[in-house]
């Protein structure tokens, strides 16, 4: 996946900006960022605050070994099974 050149803290203080008056084309054109972005971003950060941001990487970066955990434990197991039926 691409990495966004802007930070969450800047896509926030970004939207921010609408939110105090600047109209969507405008705050587009001053960043350089296409509508759909902006649309994209607002959906995933609207009404957040920075600190509410980090917590979401975290937990996102959390949630990500997490499910790294259990496929590999669901790859033991599957392993395990077949070992077993094989034996009997």
């Amino acid at each position: 996946m691409k990495r966004s050149r802007f930070s969450d803290e800047q896509i926030i203080g970004i939207l921010k900006e609408h939110q105090a008056g600047l109209g969507a084309k405008e705050l587009c054109r001053k960043h350089g960022v296409s509508d759909a972005t902006n649309y994209k971003w607002r959906s995933k950060y609207g009404g957040m605050e920075v600190s509410d941001a980090k917590k979401l990487k975290a937990l996102e970066v959390e949630n990500g070994k997490l499910k790294k955990l259990l496929a590999e434990q669901m790859m033991d197991v599957s392993t395990l099974k077949e070992m077993l039926g094989k034996n009997f």
